[in-house]
């Protein structure tokens, strides 16, 4: 083995054990939540079955997946749909300047549509007249 270089199946068998560990994880939770909770989507309000059960996902409110208490307090049932609308939306507020925490950072000073109602009007002239 070269100096320098540690085991190459090293990072393989971590990856595969952060995997295990995080499906074993989500496991427990979702499994506690299905019994907990009622299936009906929290979002839509669609109500699932035995049959559909598997697209009904745990999504944690705070954002923090290891945020796991006893009393299912941070865990709502989502669709997959609105699940993943709602972690998109978390990705959109962070491009606007919007924390998860719902504070707010940097935001984009451009306004590329400022003057577009005095644009518009222009050409209605132009073209009218």
């Amino acid at each position: 083995m070269p100096s320098g270089r540690g085991d190459p199946d090293r990072l393989d068998r971590l990856v595969a054990e952060a995997r295990r560990n995080r499906e074993r994880r989500e496991r427990g939770y979702r499994e506690q939540a299905l019994k907990r909770l009622p299936w009906i989507c929290a979002r839509c309000a669609r109500e699932f079955t035995h049959a559909t059960v598997a697209q009904l996902t745990v999504h944690h409110k705070d954002g923090n997946h290891d945020n796991n208490p006893r009393d299912g307090s941070n865990w709502e049932l989502l669709c997959i749909y609105c699940h993943e609308n709602e972690h998109a939306r978390v990705l959109d507020d962070a491009g606007r300047g919007v924390a998860p925490g719902g504070g707010t950072g940097a935001r984009a000073t451009h306004r590329p549509f400022a003057d577009l109602a005095a644009r518009l009007k222009r050409g209605q002239t132009t073209e009218d007249g």
